[in-house]
């Protein structure tokens, strides 16, 4: 039986010198689940506009359902200007106050929430005061709670992040937002102490850091799994960590070791980067066969 995930935030439009792709890391976590085996739901708002459209259209193409994306009349889709100048390190301005951060809590929300297996959230769709509310609400009926903290400055603060940490059983950032955690909660520490730490100030059972090309660190059960990455020509790195997540989700909910999940999730990630756009169509049998000349 396939797990139920839904995936709460932004959806949206990339714009990139090369034109607009579909964008937004919980509606790309959502897709690459699909493209796993999932049938995850997505929550979300878009605006009554040709973008939200487009976006609808999208959705549907990935095979996902559109039954949990609320549509608005008063704020456009939303849209983020992507800079791509360095291939390693994409930079964003996210336009604002856009649809995605008007969600609206309903009793649909709550049931659908209440029953799923896995409630996968950022930090983003906290930036405005009715998107959070609304996650908090629903942070209140979902059984396993996956925080992928995503920090796109301006638009957090620390009280924010330690409210949504508070809620996740599962954690997953990068190395530079370890950083900067670590300097509000565990200043001048290494980093496997500041994962440490962090995980047990907020009883976090299973956190994770990625490293970019250096792989990702895994802590759970109170042991560390380390992997490193892989070389690979770089497109562009947008969706790779969303790729990361969906994959590594995959393997810990099948019931595979961390070690193997590990190494598994930094192949997903590795591959979705050298493609172009954040939602290529990478399957679990292209990761293996692209993981099989690495660890003979």
């Amino acid at each position: 039986m396939k797990t139920n995930i839904i995936c709460f935030g932004e959806m949206l439009w990339d714009v990139l010198p090369t034109g607009k792709q579909p964008g937004g890391a919980p509606m790309n976590v959502a897709v690459h689940l699909k493209n796993l085996g999932h049938n995850p739901l997505m929550i979300s708002r878009i605006g009554h506009d040709e973008l939200g459209k487009q976006l609808l259209d999208f959705i549907q193409e990935k095979g996902l359902t559109t039954d949990l994306i609320q549509q608005g009349e008063t704020h456009l889709t939303g849209v983020v200007k992507a800079n791509v100048s360095d291939k390693n390190e994409v930079t964003y301005k996210i336009v604002q106050p856009v649809a995605w951060d008007y969600i609206q809590c309903d009793e649909a929300l709550e049931t659908a929430v209440a029953n799923a297996d896995v409630f996968i959230y950022g930090s983003l769709a906290a930036r405005n005061a009715a998107s959070a509310d609304t996650l908090f609400r629903l942070l209140k009926q979902a059984r396993f709670k996956v925080f992928d903290v995503n920090l796109r400055a301006p638009h957090y603060d620390q009280n924010t992040v330690e409210q949504l940490l508070q809620y996740a059983d599962m954690v997953k950032m990068n190395a530079h937002e370890l950083n900067v955690l670590s300097t509000w909660f565990t200043p001048e520490i290494d980093e496997e102490n500041a994962i440490v730490a962090l995980a047990k100030t907020f009883d976090i059972q299973t956190l994770c850091v990625t490293r970019g090309e250096h792989g990702a660190v895994l802590w759970t059960d109170g042991k560390f799994y380390q992997s490193a990455g892989f070389h690979v020509e770089v497109q562009d790195t947008i969706g790779s960590g969303d790729s990361f997540l969906a994959a590594l989700l995959t393997c810990l909910l099948d019931g595979q070791s961390p070690a193997d999940s590990l190494l598994f999730a930094c192949a997903m990630g590795s591959l979705v980067a050298t493609y172009r756009g954040a939602t290529p169509f990478v399957t679990a049998s292209e990761i293996h066969s692209f993981l099989t000349p690495q660890i003979q």
